[in-house]
């Protein structure tokens, strides 16, 4: 085999692993394009539609919001463990209208982690509706409900400074073994850090976005630890 045809053989070669790769569900990693995937069908969708945001602003997608239960946009083939989970969102100050954040380690939709916002409480005058700006939630056995009245304050914090309730934040969420950290915007120190409530390790990620709500997501980029 002459060194023109090992060139052409080496790049088949490779091009059939990396198909292989995705059709095996390799671990997600890298910048992601959103509205790439959107256009592709690259999201299984579900409870919700998910649309482009309109040119001119920041590329990226919406869910739309229904009356619904939560809903979620899972990157199809993809999976995630460990590493860090950066994101802009962008959610409205409209009380208990307006819930979203990322869904991981799933196994489907009634099995989860979950970090999520709730932008209506960004700059809430109530302290107590201020404190709970952002939150975490494994799904099964510990939603919001059982982790405020069980462990008040533990799994939900505030966020200072707090973004201005309508417009896109910035979100890194780092994923370790045992412990979930939240950074918001260029804050150096964590708005929530938690103990995971469960042993799950890996599993499917995507967008979330609670009951009756919907929100907007762009600039999402996941950096697995080797």
């Amino acid at each position: 085999m002459n060194s023109q045809n090992n060139k052409f053989y080496f790049l088949f070669l490779i091009a059939g692993l990396l198909v292989n790769a995705a059709a095996n569900g390799q671990k997600t990693a890298g910048a992601i394009d959103l509205v790439g995937l959107a256009k592709k069908n690259g999201f299984t969708v579900i409870n919700r539609s998910l649309t482009v945001l309109p040119n001119g602003g920041r590329p990226g997608v919406r869910l739309e919001q229904q009356d619904a239960d939560a809903g979620f946009a899972w990157l199809a083939n993809s999976t995630f463990s460990r590493g860090t989970i950066e994101f802009d969102a962008r959610g409205k100050d409209v009380f208990q209208r307006s819930f979203l954040g990322i869904a991981f380690h799933a196994t489907d939709e009634k099995q989860y982690d979950a970090i999520y916002f709730r932008p209506f409480n960004f700059r809430a005058e109530d302290p107590v509706r201020h404190r709970h700006a952002v939150q975490y939630i494994s799904i099964p056995g510990y939603d919001w409900p059982t982790l405020r009245k069980d462990h008040p304050d533990q799994y939900e914090n505030a966020i200072n400074p707090a973004p201005e309730p309508n417009d896109w934040f910035h979100a890194r969420i780092v994923v370790d073994n045992e412990i979930i950290s939240v950074f918001v915007n260029d804050n150096v120190n964590p708005s929530l850090s938690v103990k995971k409530l469960n042993d799950r390790k890996e599993g499917k990620i995507g967008l979330w976005v609670g009951s009756g709500s919907g929100g907007d997501f762009a600039n999402l980029k996941i950096t697995p630890v080797r």
